[in-house]
């Protein structure tokens, strides 16, 4: 069984023991986090659609840990005005693995 769940925004397609990465949440390493915005639900014979959710429908989540992406480096300048901006940013993220999917 797969569920399509909206996440901070994004949309992802999860299976049970699937492990993701989601943008950050609250949440602290180790508690369950329940996902109730469930656009749509699936197996081998059957898919349901929400309208735009499934009402009743949620995904259970254990929080791996807290990550942090890539670093970005911004760089501005202006030619011949001695302009230059040098800045970095690194996105956090939260490591998460599906443990249900309830109807």
């Amino acid at each position: 069984m797969f569920a399509v769940v909206n996440i901070g925004g994004k949309q992802y397609k999860v299976a049970q023991n699937d492990k993701i990465v989601v943008p950050t949440l609250k949440e602290d390493v180790g508690t369950t986090v329940k996902f109730e915005d469930v656009l749509m639900l699936g197996d081998e014979k059957t898919v349901k659609v929400g309208t735009p959710h499934i009402p009743g429908a949620r995904v259970e989540a254990t929080v791996l840990e807290h990550l942090t992406g890539p670093k970005v480096i911004v760089f501005k300048k202006k030619k011949r005005k001695g302009y230059r901006v040098k800045r970095g940013h690194k996105q956090h993220y939260t490591q998460v693995q599906i443990s249900s999917i309830q109807q």
